[in-house]
């Protein structure tokens, strides 16, 4: 088996991928990095994102008010050590990405411009028109090619890690275009591969996430954190699924049921008013704007269409000029995928599966319990989003955290033998065997891996979505080991070694098994409601048991185990959950 060496190897291409590489070129030159991705790097998800990037810039914010409105949002589950240290850096980081050439949106005095974003009671979310994430995406990866140090491995699919003895050496992957496998051996290694919300079908995320590092970090006996937690935003175009970013309404959208009625004042957002004054309700949090749409729905106020009930975002009255200038991708989405001109018409929107607020638990530099290993960015859960992650807080969190996690992973990579020990090579060679003898060789007709996800997907929808109870987890668990169980039973038709997108296909529906799996088995063990996690048999918010994390692990026999770990508290005590003024 071919092997490659490097001091520290980053897994994934995105945000926190690149910004990860770039911390340890600069932290030391001498170091090789590879960043291996399954896509090229710049079509990696973090360029989808539009709307902006938080963090204090202007006179009347503090550091404070962006801790509290983040710690509040997250309905008290965020550990606020880390809160603290990520609204310190995150305006050093924004101001860092300015210095390398990305181009934040200017006030007309020249100073950054900020815009309103939900669940913030102040304007603190930077943003570059509504292209928030290419721009952010373009200018990291720019920037990392001024570093020789750093290396990349374009079109490489990781199958999995190298664990022995408790520390990880490495990873196994699949070179796309040739077939061949690879022993990617690393001092240090660093996951930064996204999200799982393919487990759900209809998300906006991209056909790639799908909780690849996730899968990782769990079968080496990693705990996943806070896995219940799955956050729906209110805007997704009906059929696609994808994002009509929160930007809409922060520039002042509105949100209408069938009968043109702005249905959201009829809710409890967390408004400290009684009702929300009607320039800020669309701007209340994601779960709360999603959990107020099924209202909608069961009262019949809704809009029925061959893709399912919606409501309608109405921008209309912004003006064509305001649109074109601050939300140009809005416009053009609304085109190509819906043939309606937002500026005349309407926007169809319902709910759709958007972020995790969960994943590899890692401390606030991004370490694993597996010396070695780290991770940043939605594959990892630190945690700064607790039950419900504000928007415009994840692509500053890419930057923060990626930057930690690199600057540890330097350290870390010094510790590290020098070679690793034959137990780590002999697992590649297993995964290599397994690839070619069982999985690319010719036999008979079995079960189809398509199958296997769109009934994992529906399953998901059905029992673990935005409302959730007992029988129906119970019914996802059972489902979910079927599947697995079904899983040794798949075959492949293209036993070829060329960009085989099935084989592809099959590893990734293999990780996402374990995805849902973390999923479902917290959700049936947190017995309240907090954040986008409600369930209906357990209506309430409960900090007597629940003020916890939840940590997901594989036993010894391969059954799920959830236990509870203290979130960290440090200045502020848990309170009603409120934003705005």
């Amino acid at each position: 088996m071919e092997t490659v060496h490097h001091d520290v190897l980053v897994i994934g291409g995105g945000g926190a991928g690149l910004r990860a590489a770039i911390a340890v070129a600069e932290a030391d030159p001498r170091l090789t990095v590879g960043v291996a991705s399954k896509v090229y790097p710049m079509r990696s998800h973090t360029v989808s994102a539009e709307g902006g990037a938080a963090a204090v810039i202007r006179p009347d914010d503090s550091l404070d008010e962006h801790a509290y409105d983040t710690i509040s949002g997250g309905d008290w589950l965020c550990d606020q050590d880390a809160v603290e240290v990520f609204v310190q850096e995150a305006p050093e980081e924004m101001l860092r990405l300015e210095h390398w050439g990305c181009p934040w949106g200017r006030n007309p005095d020249g100073r950054i411009a900020t815009r309103p974003f939900g669940g913030m009671k102040l304007e603190r979310t930077w943003y570059a028109a509504d292209k928030t994430g290419f721009h952010l995406l373009h200018t990291l990866y720019q920037t990392s090619l001024r570093f020789p140090s750093i290396s990349f491995h374009d079109e490489w699919f990781v199958v999995d890690l190298l664990v022995d003895k408790g520390r990880c050496h490495g990873a196994v992957a699949i070179e796309l275009a040739s077939g061949k496998i690879v022993a990617l051996i690393a001092r240090s290694v660093v996951l930064c591969t996204g999200g799982g919300g393919r487990i759900y079908p209809f998300t906006t995320n991209a056909n790639i996430k799908t909780g690849d590092g996730m899968a990782f970090a769990y079968r080496a006996g990693v705990p996943l954190k806070d896995m219940e937690f799955i956050q729906y935003h209110p805007t997704g175009l009906p059929f696609t699924g994808i994002l009509i970013t929160e930007a809409t309404r922060g520039e002042g959208g509105w949100l209408v049921n069938k009968d043109g009625y702005r249905y959201l004042q009829d809710y409890d957002l967390g408004t400290p008013e009684p009702k929300p004054v009607k320039r800020s309700m669309e701007l209340g949090p994601r779960d709360r704007l999603s959990q107020a749409f099924v209202g909608e729905e069961e009262k019949g106020r809704t809009v029925t269409t061959q893709w399912g009930e919606v409501v309608h975002l109405d921008i209309r009255h912004l003006g064509e000029k305001l649109i074109d200038e601050r939300l140009p991708f809005v416009r053009e989405l609304c085109r190509k995928y819906q043939k309606i001109d937002p500026v005349r018409e309407l926007i169809p929107v319902r709910p759709v599966v958007h972020y995790m607020m969960g994943g590899v638990h890692t401390d606030i530099d991004g370490a694993t319990p597996v010396a070695g290993l780290f991770a940043a960015g939605e594959v990892a859960c630190v945690s700064i989003n607790g039950a419900n992650r504000l928007g415009s807080n994840s692509l500053t969190e890419l930057l923060v955290f990626g930057a930690r996690a690199g600057r540890r992973a330097v350290r870390e990579a010094g510790d590290a033998p020098d070679r690793p020990p034959d137990a780590a090579l002999t697992q590649a060679l297993d995964m290599e065997r397994q690839i070619h003898g069982n999985l690319l060789r010719p036999a008979e007709k079995g079960e189809r891996v398509a199958t296997i996800r769109e009934e994992m997907q529906t399953s998901l929808e059905a029992h673990a979505g935005i409302y959730r109870e007992e029988e129906g987890l119970t019914t996802a668990r059972d489902k979910l080991q079927e599947l697995r169980d079904r899983m040794a039973g798949v075959t492949l038709d293209d036993t070829s070694l060329t960009f085989n997108t099935e084989l592809l296909h099959y590893l990734e529906v293999r990780n996402l098994l374990d995805v849902a799996e973390a999923v479902v088995h917290s959700a049936l063990n947190r017995e309240e409601s907090r954040g986008s996690h409600q369930r209906r048999d357990f209506p309430e918010r409960n900090d007597d048991r629940f003020l916890a994390h939840s940590l997901v692990r594989r036993s010894v026999e391969g059954e799920p185990e959830v236990e509870l770990l203290p979130v960290t508290i440090t200045r502020w005590e848990p309170a009603e959950r409120v934003y705005g003024k």
